[in-house]
């Protein structure tokens, strides 16, 4: 890969891991519901995941996808569903140390999971490999998976940050209520795209 394409891939992994999503949305949720360090296993869960999924697709699972049509019917029905228990589980959240004890952050194994049937994820692996490693070589395929691991982790790490910045405006129970069910309706109009697949 050369350094133009090095550049251009550094681009898309900026980008494609800064914007919204909703990855960053239940990011941001996590950080102001139990800050940046007790969020730190669900950030590298999704870095790690979405790591193992570009990896994976770049080895020949996109070609699978797109032979078998069922596989993507499948994978929208088993995105909206999970979203949709992500989104009440959001929206149910308790205050940190109050409510329900089972309320925690969410592992690093469900967030590495949840890359599966996340779409935008799917988006993002398949355009990269398709874009900076479509000849399938194992080398471009790393440089790819690399790059985005380490473009990823800082840029959602800044969502978390940024719930966490919000925290202190949410002890109020009424504004956190507010705050996780707006952080729920937007996971759930992230849908749109899954659904207009």
């Amino acid at each position: 890969m050369d350094t133009q394409a090095i550049i251009g891939l550094l681009s898309f992994a900026f980008v494609t891991s800064i914007t919204p999503g909703p990855n960053n949305l239940m990011l941001m949720a996590s950080g102001a519901n139990f800050g940046f360090w007790r969020s730190g296993w669900h950030m590298l869960g999704v870095n790690l995941g979405f790591a193992g999924l570009a990896l994976i697709a770049g080895l020949g699972l996109a070609g699978l996808v797109a032979a078998v049509p069922e596989a993507k019917v499948v994978l929208k029905i088993a995105a909206t569903f999970y979203m949709l228990w992500l989104a009440w589980k959001i929206a149910h959240a308790a205050a940190p140390g109050k409510g329900k004890a089972a309320a925690r952050p969410m592992t690093m194994l469900q967030a590495a999971a949840f890359q599966w049937v996340n779409p935008k994820a799917w988006a993002m692996a398949l355009g990269a490999i398709s874009a900076y490693a479509a000849d399938g070589n194992l080398v471009s395929v790393l440089m790819v998976v690399l790059i985005f691991a380490l473009v990823n982790l800082p840029c959602i790490g800044l969502w978390v940050l940024g719930g966490e910045a919000v925290r202190h405006l949410l002890t109020n129970p009424r504004r956190l209520n507010i705050f996780n069910w707006t952080m729920a309706a937007l996971l759930v109009l992230s849908l749109y795209p899954v659904l207009n697949l």
